[in-house]
């Protein structure tokens, strides 16, 4: 494998225009990188025009179309991929086309284009207790094909982002003190923060440790899915009404939804329950940053949302309207997040 250094590089994000996408973009341009972002013909001219307002050079390029890569990935000297098709997704996005046959088109692409470097976004592996779903296959497919090319890889595998799963497209809506417990809701989680997901992905670029490596990501605690419910009822003042979705019940309905985004989101929901945490020690000595916690996020969100209801101008990465509004929208058609009628 190749190790050689991209400072001073040109580094492309796939998935540019997706929540952690546009992050990474954004401390990347912070860190004087020179920074292109992969957008399709259709993208929104809004997350456009917001990745060349960070100074974002924006090219071209679909992941579905081996060519459009190749021609795109030319005069790059590193590849961060944040792209999924489970938060954002166009017509003709799935779990199959994007996260499995799109990721691997980045690679082959990135390697006869002389790539040095690529960082891919994965997730670590579920015990074997956890149901196989697609997109844990697709990532772990992904991940072997990047450690079998002629450029050096790291694999960032964060466990779940409290942004997205404590929130309330998922059915963590602190705005209304409610929450859907998934299964016993007792099982301790590392949950990290999307800015913090970013940096590692950013440090990784320059950092000798990230070489060749696959590395576990969790924030600074670990937490139940009541724990945090607790958390928030502290910080807002507010008694959660709590609604429970058992296992039985996630495992009924991932066999009953018929496409893989509906079955993706079903497994992560019982893996809730059985996901380890996150030694963070060895990995903090190499790349030293202080971790958001999930109290830090709750006291943002709740900020943000009285800022909203008083009109105040607030930046837009503390926008719940903006970060929800984006990934509610995106779920799989009349797919029960709320659990009532499990």
């Amino acid at each position: 494998m190749k190790t050689n250094s991209t400072k001073n590089s040109t580094v492309l994000v796939v998935g540019a225009t997706g929540v952690l996408g546009m992050e990474v973009c954004r401390q990347l341009t912070a860190a004087g990188k020179k920074v292109k972002g992969l957008v399709r013909t259709s993208s929104q001219k809004e997350k456009v025009n917001g990745l060349h307002e960070l100074g974002v050079e924006t090219v071209t390029g679909d992941m579905k179309d081996p060519p459009s890569l190749y021609q795109a990935f030319q005069n790059v000297d590193a590849i961060i991929s944040t792209a999924t098709s489970t938060i954002s997704y166009q017509e003709g996005d799935s779990i199959e086309t994007v996260d499995l046959a799109g990721q691997l088109n980045v690679a082959e692409a990135a390697s006869a284009a002389g790539v040095q470097h690529v960082v891919f976004i994965s997730f670590p592996s579920y015990p074997p207790m956890t149901p196989e779903f697609p997109l844990q296959s697709a990532k772990r497919v992904v991940e072997d094909r990047l450690k079998s090319k002629n450029f050096t890889y790291t694999i960032l595998q964060p466990t779940y982002f409290m942004e997205i799963w404590l929130g309330p497209a998922l059915g963590f809506d602190w705005s209304h003190a409610k929450a859907v417990i998934y299964g016993e809701g007792k099982n301790k989680i590392s949950w990290i923060s999307v800015k913090d997901v970013a940096f590692f992905a950013v440090a990784s670029i320059d950092n000798p440790a990230a070489q060749n490596a696959v590395i576990q990501l969790g924030g600074p605690d670990d937490l139940s899915l009541l724990d945090a419910v607790g958390i928030f009822e502290q910080e807002s003042g507010q008694t959660f009404e709590l609604q429970n979705a058992p296992d039985e019940a996630l495992k009924a309905q991932m066999a009953a939804v018929p496409d893989s985004l509906g079955k993706t989101f079903s497994g992560l929901m019982i893996g809730l329950n059985q996901v380890g945490t996150i030694d963070m020690k060895e990995t903090l000595r190499n790349f030293p940053i202080q971790l958001t916690s999930v109290r830090e996020y709750a006291r943002q969100m709740i900020a943000a949302e009285a800022a909203v209801y008083q009109n105040l101008q607030i930046p837009k990465s503390l926008n719940p309207e903006i970060l929800w509004g984006r990934t509610r929208s995106h779920l799989p058609p009349n797919y029960d997040t709320a659990a009532a009628e499990i």
